[in-house]
């Protein structure tokens, strides 16, 4: 299959959280601090091909984080996005839920164009393991 979310241990190895069908850990590029991604357990690229009962835990499991992300970055709002195809920006054909916190003042764009929103101009630093287990650690605290 060769999908790093499936695959890949250190991702595996990031779960801050997780119920039956769904698991979260945090992106290797973040928005912001905290900035950490949704995903079902079983390998679908759609949010389509997700049964009911996996819908309903992926978005539970975005309201566990969204609480945690509050208490741990003091995030006053979010954003949430997916990506549904290579033309859409989808790079990884694994969905998967951004959850990024939002601080009034903080960086990066507030309107929303997906590509400005996720992509936004200017460089961003690719986080170390060491600060992604760090991440992990603090928003699991609060799960």
């Amino acid at each position: 299959m060769n999908c790093p979310f499936c695959e890949d241990p250190l991702i595996q190895s990031l779960r801050i959280s997780e119920n039956e069908l769904a698991f979260v850990f945090p992106t290797n590029i973040p928005i912001t601090p905290g900035h950490t991604l949704v995903c079902p357990t079983r390998h679908v690229s759609k949010l389509s091909e997700l049964t009911k009962e996996e819908l309903d835990a992926l978005m539970a499991l975005r309201g566990t984080l969204t609480e945690a992300l509050k208490k741990t970055f003091g995030a006053e709002g979010f954003n949430f996005a997916w990506n549904e195809g290579e033309a859409a920006g989808q790079a990884i054909s694994h969905l998967h839920l951004h959850v990024v916190p939002r601080k009034v003042g903080d960086a990066g764009i507030y309107e929303y164009e997906p590509r400005k929103f996720l992509y936004r101009p200017g460089s961003r630093e690719v986080s170390s393991e060491a600060e992604l287990q760090a991440v992990a650690r603090l928003i699991a605290k609060n799960i």
